[in-house]
């Protein structure tokens, strides 16, 4: 156990390296630490973060791995603002707080080895985020959120060994996505040689199927696929054409019509996407 006041007199702390000590709980003087910009707490015992940790708001790096952890603080998201790296891997998260989607510096998150059921569904404004990895919660994460076609900045994507039979076709958008991982699922879409051909081969399949689904007039469903909402809401408008735009690129950059190509969108400018429009609770309940 570490005291209450040893903490309390290293107010100047940047870094801070607990590892492998075999903590079972940290002292609430941890939100002392307002200049602490490094925490290290793998390999210990620790089964819950104090609620006061949310006042570190200099952090950048938290590393919780290999703990026992059953929860992070509820309102982590809307108070570590900075932080850039989050990695709880190897503990037992059932889920993540829903305000992990308001962490908008946060390039690195890793959830492995958890209990996992499923991801926060807003995760739109982590535009920053390169590498994400959900990997081996086994048979409890059975899906990832359509909005993960939106982490335009994502890089890499582990969710290898977990219980995931379909990919979100928005992931057709994902741009910038040159490493995937997706070994040890019961997949049927996208199709084993189909990921087998790469990850190039993945999105343009997946980009293929979201406009089928928004083109198609024979196909009926309830549900508005996130084309459907792209031209509802405008989310794509004239901002988009770039100086050296063909004439094409002009015709597509104003609202698109039943033939434009997934394909053709995902290479557009992102510059005039509007994530709130299109994943606020507003339009995800609309009918």
């Amino acid at each position: 156990m570490i005291p209450e006041s040893l903490i309390a007199r290293m107010l100047n702390l940047v870094v801070l390296d607990l590892h492998s000590n075999q903590l079972r709980a940290l002292p609430n003087s941890i939100g002392c630490l307002s200049k602490l910009k490094v925490l290290n707490l793998a390999g210990n015992n620790l089964e819950l973060l104090p609620k006061t940790i949310e006042n570190c708001r200099s952090l950048e790096e938290l590393n919780v791995n290999f703990n026992q952890l059953v929860k992070l603080p509820d309102t982590i998201g809307f108070e570590l603002i900075n932080l850039k790296k989050l990695i709880v891997g190897s503990n037992k998260l059932v889920r993540l707080p829903l305000s992990t989607g308001h962490l908008t510096s946060l390039r690195h998150l890793d959830v492995s080895l958890n209990w996992l059921q499923a991801l926060p569904e807003d995760l739109e404004n982590l535009t920053d985020l390169q590498v994400l990895n959900v990997s081996q919660n086994f048979h409890h994460l059975t899906s990832l959120p359509y909005s993960i076609g939106l982490l335009l900045s994502l890089v890499e994507l582990n969710a290898s060994y977990n219980n995931i039979r379909a990919l979100p076709d928005s992931m057709g958008c994902l741009g910038k996505l040159r490493k995937l991982r997706i070994e040890g699922n019961p997949l049927v879409s996208p199709p084993m040689e189909v990921v087998r051909q790469g990850v190039e081969e993945v999105k343009m399949y997946l980009s293929e199927k979201m406009n089928n689904n928004h083109i198609s007039p024979r196909k009926k469903t309830n549900k508005k696929t996130w084309i459907r909402k792209l031209v509802r809401y405008g989310t794509f408008n004239s901002r988009c054409t770039t100086p050296h735009a063909n004439d094409e690129e002009r015709k597509g950059s104003k609202m698109l019509d039943g033939s434009r190509s997934v394909s053709y969108i995902s290479s557009m400018n992102m510059a005039a996407f509007s994530p709130w429009r299109l994943f606020s609770p507003k339009h995800r309940s609309a009918k």
